[in-house]
């Protein structure tokens, strides 16, 4: 039996070759601890071949029933200590893994980290930044997850205890796993710092019926009540952010792979950056 690496990320995607390798060489070139990059292509594999000379890459092409059963089946495949869910159009920071495995060495009651992140467009200007807060429950149910999976990781017990993805959303499976560490009363803490990029590519998965529909089954799991009024909490969520500096303009300065510099991480800086969703 082999050594358990630091982290297993787990990226499901489907035939798109040229923002997953930004991706992959987010996690490829992350430096002192040791990742195993799991890619679930539920496509045809094209465009992934100069991953097979990857020591830290494993690529499975098979056909899956959506984004939340390619990542539980590349959890199914990971043997590190921390997990975390990279998408194909998001990247990590430099260091990112460094510092989270710090945090995590030196906290070990902690199970699920969350942390801040930036939304950039498809050239790789920002647009966003999102100062993480702790999700709450009643928030989390009757209106949106708060914080971004590009930034959270969470420790392999989870997985054994069986809190991990599950098959059964296939839109909201983020949120839904949220709520399932709520309700069993997992440790949770933020860091505040920029851990990945999200990209917004043009194609990213969007709120339409089938979103719709999962959030209004996932609403009625609540046991929240007729009291639970979605504009209220929005608001409460709000004033949480507000007060933890969530709202703040912010200066910018990172390296990230981009699609005119696929190979090398390009210096990437902005002045006043906000919180917004584009």
């Amino acid at each position: 039996m082999g050594v358990r690496v630091d982290f297993s990320i787990v990226t499901p995607t489907f035939n798109q070759p040229e923002w997953l390798q930004l991706c992959a060489r987010s996690v490829l070139d992350q430096e002192v601890v040791s990742v195993e990059h799991i890619i679930q292509d539920g496509g045809d594999g094209n465009g992934l071949e100069w991953l097979q000379n990857q020591p830290r890459a494993q690529v499975h092409v098979e056909k899956d029933g959506g984004m939340y059963d390619a990542v539980v089946r590349g959890i199914s495949r990971s043997t590190a200590s921390i997990i975390g869910h990279l998408n194909s159009d998001e990247q990590y920071l430099q260091g990112a893994l460094k510092s989270v495995k710090e945090f995590f060495d030196t906290r070990s009651s902690v199970e699920v980290l969350f942390g801040d992140a930036i939304l950039i467009d498809a050239d790789g200007r920002p647009l966003s930044y999102r100062r993480v807060i702790l999700p709450d429950r009643s928030h989390t149910s009757m209106c949106h997850l708060g914080t971004l999976s590009c930034s959270t990781f969470f420790r392999r017990n989870l997985v054994d205890r069986g809190l991990s993805y599950t098959a059964e959303w296939r839109q909201i499976g983020d949120a839904a796993l949220v709520l399932r560490w709520l309700d069993a009363g997992v440790k949770m803490a933020t860091i505040h710092q920029p851990l990945a990029v999200f990209t917004f590519t043009g194609v990213n998965m969007y709120a339409g019926s089938e979103a719709r529909e999962e959030k209004a089954r996932l609403r009625s799991k609540s046991s929240l009540g007729p009291m639970a009024i979605p504009s209220v909490l929005a608001i409460q969520h709000r004033l949480r952010k507000f007060l933890s500096g969530a709202y703040r303009a912010r200066d910018i300065d990172i390296k990230i792979f981009t699609r005119q510099s696929p190979q090398t991480r390009q210096k990437i800086q902005a002045q006043k950056v906000g919180f917004r969703w584009p």
